[in-house]
Order: structure tokens, then sequence, then C-alpha cells
């Protein structure tokens, strides 16, 4: 190593240490999900943050999707992917599929990387511990209209309760929770959750210092397509109210604005396509993301 990379690498930690000390003891909850998930690189390089926030004192817990994944597996067997207003019908056939890939290939696979890079990491769906009681999801077929009937989803649900005493218990033990978002219902019946809600509602219940979503895009953007970050809980129901933020942004930072609004510190929308994109907005001065606070 040359003199001019040792002393970057010197200012870089030198640039952390403040942000390691204030996070030390702290819970991080992190929804992994879009690309971060599907590249390679990008999937070694996130184990590897991982297992750096752990090694530091910092308590990661990872909540994963797995849409791409689940549709593929779909594809296979033959069985047609049909969604109602964004959120996948799921007939008992496809909850057995769910659960196969979600609770199996895709929690397993992650498990494994975090491992590999020298990790404790332990696998879990919302059923172990009874961890996410889910109470099955309704949606009408009008959402403006109040009395629209309601449209049946099948095994689609919604986090009803969190038990966090599983993920506490690995915590203090120097394990690293990855947790599928699958529910149980009250007859022991199993449930689709948005992992999403599942970060969101986990974060809350933790009180967890900050809540991360990873996603496709670079953050919150006002109408000039510049990065807002900063905000406030009240600034965001501000660019919803004006149409800044709409759309497919709409439900994440709902996500995010909540668990600010229910005592996390702070809810970041960050960029899963960039490498190492966890350490850069936790550890660095600039981010790499929009960042919301109560």
């Amino acid at each position: 190593m040359d003199n001019n990379k040792a002393s970057t690498v010197v200012e870089v930690l030198s640039e952390a240490l403040p942000y390691i000390q204030k996070l030390n003891g702290k819970t991080i909850v992190i929804k992994y999900g879009g690309n971060a998930m599907t590249d390679d690189a990008l999937k070694v390089g996130f184990a590897r943050d991982i297992v750096l926030l752990k090694q530091v004192g910092i308590n990661p817990v990872i909540v994963h999707g797995g849409g791409p994944q689940i549709a593929e597996l779909l594809e296979r067997v033959g069985k047609e992917s049909k969604f109602i207003q964004g959120m996948r019908v799921t007939d008992t056939e496809t909850m057995d599929i769910v659960e196969m890939v979600l609770g199996g290939l895709v929690n397993k696979s992650i498990v494994t990387l975090i491992n590999q890079q020298g990790g404790r990491a332990v696998g879990l769906t919302g059923k172990d511990g009874s961890l996410i009681r889910a109470k099955k999801m309704e949606i009408k077929v009008n959402p403006d209209d109040e009395n629209s009937e309601l449209v049946d989803l099948g095994h689609v649900g919604e986090v009803h309760t969190v038990d966090p005493s599983v993920v506490s218990m690995l915590d203090a033990d120097n394990f690293i929770p990855v947790i599928a978002p699958i529910g149980v219902g009250e007859n022991g019946e199993s449930y689709n959750i948005n992992a999403d809600l599942v970060a969101g509602k986990l974060s809350t219940v933790l009180g967890a210092e900050k809540l991360l979503l990873l996603t496709n895009t670079v953050g919150i953007l006002d109408k000039q397509e510049n990065l807002l970050t900063g905000l406030t809980a009240k600034q965001v129901d501000e660019y919803i109210t004006d149409g800044t933020i709409y759309g497919g942004m709409l439900p994440k930072v709902n996500c995010a604005l909540d668990a600010v609004k229910s005592g996390v510190k702070t809810s970041h929308i960050i960029d899963g396509r960039v490498p190492h994109a966890v350490l850069l907005e936790l550890l660095t001065d600039e981010g790499v993301g929009t960042l919301l606070k109560g």
C-alpha cells in the first residue's frame, strides 16, 4: 500500500469513527431487496458490510424480499403471477412456493453469504417464535370508494403484532437475524407480507435507531430531480400533498414515515445499486440516499 492510499484509508476511518461511536450498541433494521439482492458483487459487498457493522458493535437486523425469485419459480412450474393494486394474489399453492423461496432459498443464501464473510447469521421467518402475528389483508376494488367491495388476495397479510424476543435474544448473543417476511395467522396459516411493512413494524417494536430501505432508486427527488435528504415528517407530508412524492415511491415513503412517527430516530431510503450503500449511508458525512427524521 502506497502512502497516498494509506492516508485515504486513515481519513475514511477517522470520518467513520463518530458514527461508529454513536451507533455502538444500537439496532439498525435493514430491508434488503432490489438489485442489491440479485447482483453477485453487490450481494457479497452487502454481506461484508453487515459483518463489519456487527464487528464494531452495531446490531443489524435484516428483513429481505424476494419478489423476482418468487416470480421465476412460479413461471417454472407454469403458474401465472397475478397482481391487484401491486399485491400478488396468493392462493394456497402460491403460498407454498412463497414459503419455499423466501423462507428457504433466498433466506438461506443470504445467511450463507454473511457467514462466509465471517458473520454469525441465523435465518428466520415471521413464523419462528411467533415473531410476526399476521392478519389477512383486505383491500377494496376501488380504494377511493368507502362502499367498494373487498378483493380476496388469498394468503396476503399485514402485520398484526410483533414479538421481538427471538430477535433480541439473537442480537444479545452476537448473531445476525435474517428474517423472511412470512407471518402466521391465529389458526396457524401462513401469510405473505410486504417486506417494507415488516421492516418498518419491526424497527418500531425493537426501538431501532435507524430503518434502512434499500431500493433501486437514488432516494426521494424533488420536481427538478434533485435528491432530497434531511427531511422532517412535516416536509414529507407536504411533498406528498403537492405531488412531489407519488406513485410507486409512496408506499416506501409512508413506511419510512410511519417508523419515524412511531419513535425510530431516522429512516433512510437508499440506493442499493451503489456498492457498500449501507456503510456509505451510516458511516459517512454525505450518505447515498434520503434521510427522514421526526
